[in-house]
């Protein structure tokens, strides 16, 4: 638990995206994850230990008002990190379902090895291998 005793574990992300339809074609068959729930405006994929909340970002306003949802030309502000046992295997299946990586594989002196890629509302994901 956190210092305030209310901080346990991130249990959803939500990412607005422009196409609902798209962004559900890409998460299924980049990850090959069946959808978990979905309505007319959101569909969530559960990552074992995190869900992603895909959901039309004309929805997003009513969730973080008064803030605004950024744009994807004003890029990249995180990164999704998934750690799996081999990043060269996981990129060349990546690839075969049409997957464009924007970089890797690549060995960092950090001992991982990683590639990177985004969805097609420019959220980035990297895989990543403990060396």
């Amino acid at each position: 638990m956190g210092i305030t005793g209310w901080a346990n574990k991130i249990t959803e992300i939500t990412l607005f995206v422009e196409d609902l339809q798209r962004s559900k074609t890409f998460y299924q068959e980049s990850f090959q994850l069946l959808t978990q729930y979905e309505d007319e405006n959101c569909a969530v994929y559960d990552y074992g230990n995190t869900c992603i909340n895909l959901l039309n970002q004309s929805n997003a306003q009513e969730l973080i008002d008064p803030a605004q949802f950024g744009r994807v030309e004003d890029g990249a502000r995180f990164l999704f990190t998934i750690q799996v046992p081999d990043v060269d295997r996981v990129c060349n299946d990546l690839e075969m379902r049409g997957v464009t990586l924007l970089n890797g594989p690549i060995t960092r002196p950090w001992g991982r090895r990683t590639a990177c890629f985004a969805d097609p509302d420019g959220h980035i994901w990297e895989i990543a291998e403990v060396l």
